[in-house]
């Protein structure tokens, strides 16, 4: 039998051993608790940096768009600006800049889009040339600001004769033509000697003096076969029959 002492030495080791057990177990978990909380912040942290990364990506890439759009808008403003140009030079190439309708080149573009249609849907038009008689005399005599006068009024006339789906256009210095469409020879004809009158009718003052310009009209009947070149160069050619007929008439 062991004496007294022995077991109270034993129990107060085993008491040691249990508290430092205890104490032991304790720092470990707070070690491991410590420890948790380090690797939770850590991972905050990174979570934190990425969601901070994405979100300056974002407002980088969002700001990127934005600027494309910006220049997309710019880009697509100045072609429309361009656009806009190319059509008024367009329509200064093809317009009289004194008389404000067609010059040769817009009356001959519209004339072969004409012959096109026409081909196509096989539909009537005629081509009429007007010659204006005393026009070089008027500038000569009074000044080309007096010719301009007279060449304002004439093609005001044949504007205010004809209907929206007409062209009008003046083929250079005196000489005009116009395009009239569904019409028959004998419509075209009769139109012909109207316009005539009606420019003949015109009377013009100049310093004192009463002076009339008039005008001589040769006709084209447009075909399936027909081609520019050769509508005017009928047009006109019936024109100068019809000025050597005027002059003819005047003489007799």
């Amino acid at each position: 039998m062991r004496p007294p002492a022995a077991k109270g030495r034993r129990r107060a080791a085993g008491t040691r051993n249990a508290i430092t057990s205890r104490k032991a177990a304790k720092a470990a978990r707070k070690v491991k608790a410590s420890t948790s909380i380090t690797a939770g912040n850590k991972v905050n942290k990174v979570r934190a940096a990425v969601r901070t990364t994405t979100t300056a990506k974002a407002a980088r890439q969002s700001a990127a768009i934005e600027r494309g759009e910006q220049t997309i808008r710019r880009l697509r403003a100045e072609l429309a600006q361009v656009r806009r140009r190319l059509a008024e030079l367009q329509a200064s190439a093809d317009t009289d800049f004194l008389l404000g309708i067609f010059n040769r080149r817009g009356f001959e573009r519209e004339l072969s889009r004409a012959i096109a249609y026409i081909k196509r849907y096989h539909t009537k038009a005629a081509v009429i040339m007007l010659d204006l008689d005393r026009l070089k005399p008027i500038n000569d005599t009074f000044g080309h600001a007096a010719g301009d006068e007279v060449l304002k009024a004439v093609a005001a006339t044949l504007a205010k004769m004809i209907r929206a789906s007409d062209v009008v256009g003046r083929l250079g210095g005196d000489e005009f033509a116009v395009l009239l469409w569904n019409l028959s020879e004998t419509d075209a004809r009769a139109k012909a000697q109207a316009l005539e009158q009606a420019i003949d009718a015109l009377s013009f003052s100049f310093d004192g003096r009463v002076v009339t310009a008039g005008a001589s009209a040769g006709l084209a009947i447009l075909g399936p076969q027909a081609d520019t070149r050769r509508v005017l160069e009928e047009a006109d050619s019936a024109m100068y029959v019809r000025k050597a007929q005027r002059r003819h008439e005047a003489k007799a």
